[in-house]
């Protein structure tokens, strides 16, 4: 059983990381796409969206991130997932199912499959040119307007060498709109002989006993539902193993939102800590209604030292996150 960290931009980032990671339950994360569209980018482009590759791809609690790339051009790609992994990559993503309509109209994301030759030929491009060594991994959506080309897509990743792929199960156009449609992950399972990881709408221990026994995977990954209860994926795992998992109460999880707007300060920008606490709380307060109250009280604040006040509540900032039970 693995679980991992789903890339979220502009949402799941080295900081967040970090913080989930050190949770525990996560078996790896892939970082925000690297845009790759006419050259080989500088090194620069891939320590700023993965920190990790200066202490060997690994997040601080030793969990692996995939850099992930998107792009349309084979050799292009190809070129950067080299650089990526001469860097020190634990491995290499491909994204097929970003639906922002900004990449989709620079031939990115999940518009690539409507056409399955073409994502076969990314896919080869990639593979031939990393070590074998490095794996080389895929996400793909059920397809961009509808669902009929989403067997023939995963085919073509498995067959081009891919080593795993990951399905959330929805089109482009049905965006993030539930339900997630897990039997079609069943149906992508049995065409490839690739592993398959099944995600979207994972936001409960019960709702992955659901999508495994829908889908057929036991590996999972979970991005919207990982940021609404922090500790999910460990309690997942407690569970899997016979253990009754606790879930972590409030005074942790505001100590981990105390940290993550002192280190967004600190690493990245003052004036970015604000909107991306806001945006954390937003996903907090569909499980903890004390999210909800605190989001509600700073909705309108800009003024970072007053969010640090009512951040303090009575939890200190150095309040180990370790998981409860």
């Amino acid at each position: 059983m693995k679980i991992i960290l789903a890339p979220m931009e502009g949402v799941v980032d080295p900081i967040m990381r970090n913080l989930l990671t050190d949770l525990g339950g996560l078996d790896r994360c892939v970082t925000e796409f690297v845009r790759v569209s006419e050259r080989e980018l500088p090194k620069r482009v891939f320590y700023r969206l993965a920190p990790e590759l200066n202490q060997g791809g690994l997040t601080d609690a030793g969990t692996p991130v995939y850099v992930q790339l998107l792009g349309s051009e084979p050799e292009v790609m190809a070129a950067n997932a080299l650089r990526a992994a001469a860097l020190g990559a634990p491995g290499i993503d491909l994204n097929f199912g970003c639906p922002a309509k900004t990449v989709n109209r620079n031939r990115g994301g999940s518009i690539l499959l409507k056409d399955p030759d073409e994502v076969y030929r990314i896919v080869e491009a990639v593979r031939q040119a990393v070590p074998q060594s490095i794996p080389v991994t895929a996400k793909m959506r059920l397809g961009y307007e509808d669902k009929g080309l989403a067997v023939a897509n995963a085919q073509a990743i498995a067959t081009a060498g891919a080593n795993e792929l990951c399905v959330h199960a929805r089109t482009k156009v049905e965006g993030y709109r539930p339900p997630a449609h897990w039997h079609w992950i069943d149906k992508i399972r049995q065409s490839v002989t690739i592993n398959v990881i099944a995600n979207g709408d994972i936001c409960s221990p019960d709702d992955y006993q659901r999508c495994r026994e829908i889908s057929g995977c036991t590996d999972i990954m979970i991005g919207r539902g990982l940021l609404q209860q922090p500790d999910l994926a460990a309690v997942i795992v407690k569970n899997r193993q016979g253990q009754i998992a606790a879930e972590l109460e409030w005074k942790p999880i505001l100590a981990a939102v105390q940290k993550y707007c002192h280190q967004v300060q600190q690493q990245v920008a003052a004036k970015h800590a604000p909107g991306r606490v806001k945006q954390w709380l937003a996903f907090l307060r569909k499980r903890y209604p004390e999210a909800q109250l605190l989001f509600d009280v700073i909705k309108t604040e800009t003024n970072l030292d007053a969010i640090h006040q009512q951040l303090k509540g009575n939890s200190p900032i150095s309040a180990p996150l370790k998981i409860a039970g």
